[in-house]
């Protein structure tokens, strides 16, 4: 991924309002961000609970979507995340909803995918060992390209016009 300054990564949000993306609170260690070793960033907002982002680069251009949490966790014993393919404790994933860019975000559409609840897909590809006994590991690469192109397509989701 290409770095960003602050004002890039800010005006990327393609489903929040300006003033919206001007109180987002950045990851803590921002201005210490690999990009060359970064697929896609994200995180949750440390001020407010519910809130995620993921930024990622779709067709060349750098396009950011603001997530939202569910209330509640999973009772499940395990879950599964559909960004990065991993099996974790249920409460270790999170239902996450984004409002469509554009019109079809303004007339309430969304989407939402089941994501690892700390958004920490990008390292949990890169783990050596399955994260559940019962997890196949293939290859690395091949699971860190597959994060990757799932990424691509909920935030091309989020894109995509009303049908």
């Amino acid at each position: 991924m290409r770095a960003l300054t602050e004002a890039e990564l800010r005006e990327s949000f393609v489903n929040a309002e300006r003033t919206d993306a001007s109180v987002i609170a950045l990851p803590h260690d921002f201005l210490l961000t690999e990009w060359d070793h970064l697929d896609f960033l994200a995180w949750r907002d440390p001020r407010t609970k519910s809130r995620g982002y993921i930024v990622a680069e779709v067709g060349g251009e750098v396009t950011g979507v603001v997530l939202r949490a569910a209330e509640s966790t999973s009772r499940a014993r395990s879950a599964f995340c559909n960004i990065c393919r991993t099996m974790q404790p249920g409460n270790q994933v999170a239902l996450f909803t984004a409002r469509k860019a554009g019109d079809a975000g303004q007339q309430g559409d969304s989407v939402g995918t089941y994501i690892c609840a700390d958004l920490s897909c990008h390292e949990n590809v890169r783990l050596a060992m399955p994260l559940a006994p019962n997890e196949y590991r293939g290859s690395v690469d091949m699971k860190i390209d597959g994060t990757k192109r799932r990424t691509h397509e909920f935030v091309e989701r989020v894109l995509a016009k009303a049908a």
